[in-house]
C-alpha cells in the first residue's frame, strides 16, 4: 500500500486524543517486551538459585546500555521524518529514513562486537563475581550478536509512529514479545536449557522484532526509498544532530544504573535478585510514562513542521497531565499489590524488603521521572537535544552517585532510596524548562502573526524560523 501524499495526521484533532492513542499503544508494545523480561526473572526465580537471578540483573545492566543506544539514534530518526512529513516532504522522509536504517544496524554491529570484546571487564566493574559472573557472560555471549536486530526493529516502530500508525508500532514489539513468552516455558523448562534457554528466546524474538517492523515500514506505509550515498551525509547531519545528544541522554540512565548496580552489588546476591525484580517491575508498572517520550516526540515534531506551536504547548500540556495520572494510578496498584509480588518472585529477606519500600513509596518518584520523560521528548523534538543531555548526566551524576552513596551507608534500602531521591530536583526542573520553551515559542509565534511578516518558504522553515527567534506568518488560523 502506497503512502498517502499528507500523512501529517496530528496537525489536527485533540491533542489529548492524540497523546492518549500514542501513548497506550506505545505501552502496551513496551509493557508486553518488559512484561516478558518479568516472566522470564519469575521463571527463573522458580529455579530457586539467587545467583542464576542475579545474573540476569547484570545482563540486564549490559543490556539497558545497548538499548540505551539504539533508543537515542532512533529518537534522532524519529524527530526528522516526522517534520519531513509535517512539512509534507514525503520523498525526503523516504530516503532518511532509509539512510537512517542501514546506518543504525551497522553501528549497531560495532556496539555488540565491541561489548563482547571488553564483556569481562564490564562485568567486573558491575560487581559481578563467581559463578554470577559466569551465568552472566554466558546469557550475554549468545543475546548480544542480535543487538543489530534489535536496533532495526525499534527502529522500524520510530518510522511507524513518525506516520502515526501507533497500531503496527505497537504490533513491532507487542508480536516479539508473545514470540518470547511462547518460547521461553519451552526452551527453559521444555528443554531444561534455564538462562541459556532465556538468551536464545531473546535472539528469536529480536528476528520477530525486525521482521514484523520491516514489514510495517516497507510493505504497507512504502515509507523506505532506494539507499541514495550521495545524499548519505547530509541527511545524517541532520538525523546524529537529534541523535547524538539523545544517544548521550539516554546514555546516561544505564550509567546511573549500573553505578546503583555495583552499590547493591556490596550486600550479596539477594540484594541484586531484590533489584532486578524493580528494574523489571519499573517499566511494566509504568509502561504508559516510558511510552510517552517516543510517542508525544512525532506529535510535537509534526506539529512543528506544519508551524503549529499552539498545538505543541497543547500536546505538552496533555502529555504532563497524562503522565500524571498514569503514575498515580501504577502507584496505588503496586502499594495494594506488594504482598503479592513478594510472594510470586519467592523474595525474601533483603528481596523482599526492597521489593516492599520501593512499592509502597519510592515508585512514587516517578512523578519526576516522567516530568524528566516528557521533557526529553520537547528538548529532542524541537530542536534542544543538549538540554536533554544535561538534564539526563545531572540525574545520573549529581542525581544518583552522592544520594546512593550516603544511601548506601544504611543499607541497601538507603541504596534504593537515594537512587529515587535524585530524580525530584532534575524532574522538575526539566519540566519548568520545557514549558518556559515552549511558551516562549509560541509566543514569537502569536508576536508575528500580529506583525503578519511574511517569511518566504515552507512551514516547515517557518516554524524553524520561530524557533531561532525570528518572526513569521503562520501557515494555520490560529484559534
Amino acid at each position: 500500500m502506497a503512502a498517502l501524499p499528507n500523512q501529517a495526521r496530528f496537525t489536527t484533532g485533540s491533542t489529548m486524543r492524540h497523546v492518549m492513542v500514542m501513548a497506550s499503544t506505545g505501552a502496551v508494545g513496551l509493557v508486553a517486551v518488559f512484561g516478558v523480561d518479568l516472566i522470564n526473572l519469575f521463571y527463573i526465580s522458580l529455579l530457586g538459585e539467587k545467583p542464576i537471578a542475579a545474573a540476569v540483573g547484570f545482563a540486564g545492566v549490559v543490556g539497558f546500555l545497548q538499548a540505551s543506544m539504539a533508543i537515542g539514534m532512533m529518537i534522532g530518526v524519529g524527530a526528522v521524518v516526522s517534520r519531513e512529513i509535517g512539512a509534507g516532504r514525503m520523498e525526503d522522509a523516504r530516503r532518511i529514513a532509509t539512510a537512517s536504517l542501514v546506518v543504525l544496524a551497522a553501528i549497531m554491529a560495532v556496539i555488540a562486537a565491541v561489548t563482547l570484546t571488553f564483556l569481562n571487564p564490564l562485568l567486573d566493574a558491575l560487581g559481578a563475581h563467581g559463578e554470577t559472573r559466569a551465568l552472566a557472560a554466558g546469557f550475554l555471549h549468545i543475546a548480544v550478536p542480535s543487538v543489530p536486530l534489535m536496533s532495526a526493529g525499534m527502529c522500524c516502530s520510530a518510522l511507524l509512529r513518525s506516520v502515526g500508525d501507533a497500531r503496527r508500532a505497537m504490533n513491532v514489539t507487542l508480536f516479539a514479545a508473545l514470540a518470547t513468552a511462547i518460547l521461553d516455558p519451552i526452551l527453559i523448562f521444555g528443554l531444561h536449557l534455564n538462562l541459556t534457554g532465556a538468551a536464545i528466546s531473546t535472539v528469536l524474538s529480536r528476528c520477530m522484532l525486525a521482521y514484523v517492523g520491516w514489514r510495517g515500514v516497507a510493505g504497507v506505509h512504502d515509507l523506505l526509498g532506494r539507499f541514495t550515498p550521495s545524499a548519505l551525509a547530509g541527511d545524517m547531519r541532520r538525523v546524529f544532530a537529534v541523535a547524538g545528544p539523545a544517544v548521550l541522554s539516554n546514555l546516561a540512565t544505564p550509567v546511573g544504573a549500573a553505578f546503583v548496580t555495583s552499590s547493591m552489588a556490596a550486600f550479596g546476591p539477594a540484594a541484586i535478585a531484590g533489584q532486578a525484580t524493580i528494574d523489571r517491575l519499573s517499566p511494566v508498572a509504568f509502561g504508559l510514562v516510558y511510552a510517552l517520550s517516543g510517542s508525544v516526540g512525532p506529535i510535537l515534531a509534526q506539529n512543528l513542521g506544519a508551524g503549529r506551536t499552539d498545538r505543541v504547548r497543547g500536546a505538552l500540556r496533555d502529555a504532563m497531565l497524562f503522565m500524571v495520572a498514569a503514575v498515580v494510578t501504577a502507584w496505588l496498584i503496586l502499594a495494594a499489590a506488594q504482598s503479592l509480588i513478594v510472594w510470586a518472585f519467592h523474595a525474601e529477606g533483603v528481596s523482599a524488603d526492597l521489593i516492599r519500600l520501593w512499592c509502597s513509596w519510592l515508585a512514587g518518584s516517578f512523578l519526576f521521572t516522567g516530568a524528566l520523560f516528557v521533557g526529553n521528548a520537547v528538548f529532542n523534538n524541537l530542536g534542544y537535544p543538549l538540554l536533554s543531555t544535561l538534564f539526563n548526566w545531572g540525574r545520573a551524576t549529581l542525581g544518583t552517585i552522592p544520594l546512593v552513596y550516603w544511601g548506601a551507608q544504611y543499607g541497601p534500602l538507603g541504596v534504593i532510596s537515594g537512587q529515587a531521591a535524585g530524580s525530584a530536583v532534575f524532574g522538575i526542573a526539566a519540566a519548568i524548562t520545557a514549558f518556559t520553551l515552549v511558551r516562549r515559542m509560541d509566543l514569537r509565534a502569536i508576536q508575528a502573526h500580529e506583525g503578519a511578516v511574511p517569511v518566504v518558504g515552507g512551514s516547515g522553515q517557518a516554524a524553524m524560523a520561530v524557533m531561532a527567534g525570528r518572526p513569521m506568518s503562520p501557515p494555520h488560523e490560529r484559534p
